[in-house]
């Protein structure tokens, strides 16, 4: 197996230890230069489709939210990233790693995460730079 090969299977497997599974409508918002285009890759490897962008006006299945600390009020971002979220479907919020320019402090995510309603179930490296934090929408009790 080429360098090349092993490599991008082991960033396939990445995506799908993130949760990522074949089919899957991805949205990516806050996409930007810094953003780790391996990571992107991978997902699209997983899922067999292409990411959708923050204009897409269907339903999807999971939003990839590139989020820095001078982005704006975090809270604004989830609301906004759970828009087009399908029930049972989740957000991987992406920020950077600790001494990174633009890191976003966990407490801020702990506190933003509730008042956007959303709970986190897990942080994660994502990619070299990134860190990784899964968030879901509470499930309603009928």
């Amino acid at each position: 197996m080429s360098a090349t090969a092993g490599q991008a299977q082991s960033e396939r497997s990445l995506a799908e230890r993130l949760g990522f599974k074949p089919n899957q409508v991805v949205q990516e918002i806050g996409y930007d230069d810094d953003c780790d285009e391996e990571l992107r890759e991978s997902i699209e490897a997983v899922t067999s489709g292409e990411l959708v962008d923050e204009d897409y006006e269907d339903v999807v299945d999971v939003v990839v939210l590139w989020w820095r600390d001078e982005d704006g009020d975090l809270v604004d971002g989830l609301v906004d990233a759970r828009t087009g979220l399908a029930d049972g479907g989740h957000i991987w919020l992406l920020t950077p790693k600790a001494g990174r320019d633009g890191h976003v402090e966990p407490s801020d995510v702990g506190e933003a995460a509730p008042t956007a309603g959303l709970s986190q179930t897990s942080s994660l490296s994502a990619a070299p730079e990134w860190s990784g934090t899964r968030l879901v929408a509470p499930k309603v009790r009928k």
